[in-house]
């Protein structure tokens, strides 16, 4: 067992909403760790939508997945978190008032005066079809998700599915991909009627393909995809390929979060409003993990959740302390921790 790591507050997630809170809780001078079981920051934007457009984060008409990240971790970089990446938090146990012990699966131990789960809808895995071999060939040549568009570039890349994801991809990537197939098992869709309609414009024109069927076998050697078969209702068709990608949705784990003591409804932590506290004082749950009448699942909603927490946790860390709210805009002590004044 390592040594034990004491803080402040130890958030769990590292997405939007839980960077976001380190630049709340900076500003009281509040020091925060945080884990995340992905391999970076960034949550559902950074593994999801890296690079498809956002368009509500308010004052910014149009950023990315990876954007918003970047410019989320330029901005807290005054406080100099620390992250521990692709670690499960196994345990969250309460060993007195304010005051909390955290346990990952990689034997790291922490002690904070309080946890903040900002874990999104929990741990996220895709879905793999129903594809005899497809192990073999993933990470190499098939892909759940797009980190560079870059890198289907003069391929030829088979698409597989129906819904937003899969129109979404064939949209963006057929204009660098040396050429798109889409393969679907009916020729209806669930995604935005305007994306099937570009879609089907883009094969009328005969700039992509559309297979009705599905995916029966992969052919190469070594992980490299050379060829799929599409199995068709009357015949089955060899594609030729160099990348696949299959968008059969998520599975959704919420993990240990439920062992932790924590009162749950329908795999969602309920919260008060005040301060996004739940059933055990000193814990808290920022994002889409909690619920509470009227939650809005959006990055904008988590963002304020987490100021209104912020402040409800300085209590916890300086229970001595008056907290006197201060605006950036006019704090000479606010502007001094973020470097600006």
């Amino acid at each position: 067992m390592s040594e034990t790591i004491k803080t402040d507050v130890v958030i769990i997630g590292a997405g939007p909403v839980g960077l976001f809170a380190v630049f709340e809780l900076g500003l009281l001078d509040i020091k925060a760790h945080l884990i995340d079981i992905l391999d970076k920051v960034g949550g559902q934007c950074a593994e999801l939508y890296p690079e498809k457009p956002i368009y509500d984060i308010p004052g910014i008409p149009l950023i990315t997945g990876n954007g918003l990240t970047e410019a989320l971790m330029e901005q807290i970089k005054p406080f100099s978190p620390t992250f521990h990446l692709g670690e499960m938090t196994l345990k969250v146990e309460k060993l007195g008032d304010a005051q909390f012990r955290v346990t990952t699966d990689r034997d790291k131990t922490f002690e904070c005066k309080c946890v903040v789960v900002a874990a999104g809808g929990g741990s996220f895995q895709p879905k793999r079809p129903p594809i005899a071999g497809i192990e073999a060939y993933e990470d190499k040549s098939v892909h759940y998700a797009v980190r560079k568009m870059d890198a289907f570039r003069d391929k030829n890349l088979v698409i597989v599915g129906g819904g937003d994801s899969a129109l979404d991809w064939t949209l963006n990537l057929q204009p660098i991909a040396k050429r798109v197939t889409l393969v679907h098992r009916r020729d209806e869709f669930r995604g935005a009627p305007d994306s099937v309609n570009k879609m089907r414009a883009l094969v009328a024109a005969g700039d992509m393909d559309l297979k009705i069927g599905q995916v029966a076998a992969l052919e190469g050697d070594d992980g490299q995809l050379v060829a799929a078969q599409i199995k068709g209702k009357e015949a089955t068709d060899r594609v030729e390929c160099e990348a696949m990608l299959p968008f059969f949705g998520l599975t959704m784990k919420l993990g240990p979060v439920a062992d932790w003591g924590i009162r749950m409804e329908d795999e969602l932590i309920p919260v008060d409003t005040a301060a996004f506290e739940t059933s055990v004082p000193g814990i808290f749950a920022i994002g889409d993990i909690n619920t509470y009448p009227g939650k809005l699942k959006l990055i904008l909603s988590g963002f304020h959740e987490g100021a209104l927490m912020a402040q409800k946790i300085y209590h916890y860390v300086y229970p001595e302390k008056r907290l006197v709210f201060q605006y950036t805009t006019s704090s000479t002590s606010l502007q001094k921790k973020l470097g600006v004044a």
